[in-house]
């Protein structure tokens, strides 16, 4: 209870400020800043050849001590610290969904596999994980998936090819909270990896997307910082351009 009691002080405080605010977790591998009441965003770090190293976002919903990981960081050592920080604030992790295949969304999935933690993730994931053997969530859905964490929605759908073939979004409609994941850009940032994307399909995935929660106001991208719908659309702009 002294957990949880000084968990929501953070909150307020955190609330009473801006996205600058400082983080409430921070190490040299993992970051936790909470975004809004229920939302957290987690950012990892995973290093590229072809664009060094890279800042990965993924979204903890947290609520009455149970919580929905959407993402896991980039590999196994800064999920355990994820893990634990949720443990050491006496919050369950009752689920983990990657919106795609590739290793900045499910690097630690056989790691919560042994913690005991349900794994979900589009069929379409399943898929292309095993093909490009990477880990395998456990469970499958077709198009959308609505997880609840206490009396909170976590909705998850499919709107088309983009960064992935399988790339699907989060949306929490009581934070009006989207986590685009990297079908969604930030400002100022670059076409990026496209080895599995389709460019052609892209800008209509991001418009279907953008008609399906009108209401966002928060839009938590894949990669760099968090804005609102201006993210999609500048995404769509990037990606219409010829």
């Amino acid at each position: 209870m002294k957990t949880k009691f000084l968990l929501s002080i953070t909150l307020l405080l955190l609330f009473s400020c801006d996205y600058n605010t400082p983080k409430l977790y921070q190490t040299e591998t993992l970051k936790l800043q909470a975004i809004s009441e229920h939302v957290w965003q987690h950012t990892s770090y995973l290093n590229t050849q072809s664009f060094g190293k890279v800042e990965c976002n993924g979204i903890l919903v947290i609520d009455d001590e149970e919580a929905v990981l959407i993402d896991t960081p980039t590999d196994a050592e800064s999920t355990e610290e994820l893990y634990n920080w949720l443990q050491e604030n006496d919050i369950e992790l009752k689920a983990v969904v990657p919106t795609h295949f590739h290793v900045d969304c499910t690097a630690g999935l056989n790691f919560l596999h042994k913690k005991g933690v349900e794994s979900y993730g589009s069929y379409l994931t399943l898929l292309n994980a095993s093909r490009h053997h990477q880990p395998i969530p456990q469970n499958a859905f077709k198009d959308s998936l609505t997880i609840m964490v206490d009396d909170h929605e976590v909705k998850f759908k499919y709107f088309g090819k983009g960064h992935t073939t399988d790339n699907i979004t989060a949306y929490i409609p009581s934070d009006k909270v989207l986590f685009g994941g990297c079908l969604v850009k930030a400002l100022g940032w670059s076409k990026g990896n496209l080895e599995d994307a389709d460019t052609i399909a892209w800008p209509e995935s991001l418009s279907e997307l953008k008609l399906a929660y009108p209401d966002v106001k928060k839009v938590v991208p894949g990669h760099g910082k968090i804005g609102g719908m201006d993210l999609i659309d500048y995404s769509i702009e990037l990606f219409t351009k010829k």
